[in-house]
């Protein structure tokens, strides 16, 4: 049953990545790869609020947490479409948008990780104290 729901948690984080990257793609002329920025970051911030401990607090089964976070974030965030971008823009020699993109990817997805981690921390607390 496992890998029944990680696989349909999969295929709805990969529709989402999907969706966004259509979303993204409507001017063709854009070179910075903001699809794939948005997506990752994103899905640091929602690892990192349910690995703070707000996890626990889900009244919810593990085998769907599970899912969400393995299935769903796994497939919706994206680190070979990183890679393979990176390469692209240096063929193209598109190096400060490689550089940028590198720096950014790294800097903000471990912010935006922290940013969910200490925001979950704080709903835990909270939750606590009432």
């Amino acid at each position: 049953m496992q890998h029944v729901l990680l696989g349909i948690a999969g295929s709805i984080g990969a529709i989402l990545r999907y969706m966004i990257s259509i979303l993204f793609s409507t001017n063709q002329l854009l070179v910075f790869p903001f699809a794939t920025v948005t997506v990752n970051l994103l899905g640091c911030f929602i690892l990192g609020l349910l690995s703070s401990g707000l996890e626990l607090m889900i009244k919810v089964e593990p085998k769907y947490l599970t899912a969400f976070k393995t299935g769903l974030i796994g497939s919706f965030t994206t680190f070979s479409t990183f890679s393979v971008e990176v390469i692209q823009l240096l063929q193209h020699n598109y190096y400060l948008y490689a550089v940028t993109y590198i720096l950014v990817s790294a800097i903000f997805g471990l912010g935006f990780a922290a940013l969910g981690l200490n925001l979950g921390k704080r709903l835990v607390e909270r939750k606590r104290l009432l």
